[in-house]
């Protein structure tokens, strides 16, 4: 499980930089300037987590299961959040109206929220 979490989060760091490119140097001249910072943000969030997960497989005091609880959750939250904030960012440039999806932004933010969250629970439980 360990080689999983820390290869997902070199996909995820991978594919930051990828879209932190493309966002810097061409979205920029497709879209205004707040959607630009709205695209920045998702890229933002998800190298964060890309890095949180590199580290989360290297700790060696956390039972695996809590690890993959933990792990499910970033990824999950972190695929939900940020590619649907890519999405709507770049909702101009499509006919599909990615408004509609809206909603997976927060569901996204709140799985996020609660890997952070069971990741202290149980390493406060641990070290008690």
């Amino acid at each position: 499980m360990n080689k999983t979490i820390f290869l997902s989060g070199i996909v995820l760091g991978t594919l930051a930089v990828i879209l932190g490119a493309f966002g810097a140097h061409g979205l920029e001249k497709m879209v205004d300037a707040d959607a630009v910072g709205i695209f920045e943000t998702g890229v933002k969030y998800q190298l964060y987590h890309a890095l949180f997960l590199m580290i989360l497989s290297n700790v060696k005091q956390l039972p695996e299961q809590s690890k993959k609880t933990v792990f499910l959750l970033i990824m999950v939250g972190t695929i939900l959040f940020s590619f649907s904030i890519y999405f709507l960012a770049t909702n101009t440039l499509t006919n599909f109206d990615f408004k509609t999806i809206g909603f997976v932004t927060p569901i996204g933010g709140l799985l996020l929220i609660l890997g952070w969250s069971f990741l202290g629970y149980r390493v406060f439980r641990q070290w008690n």
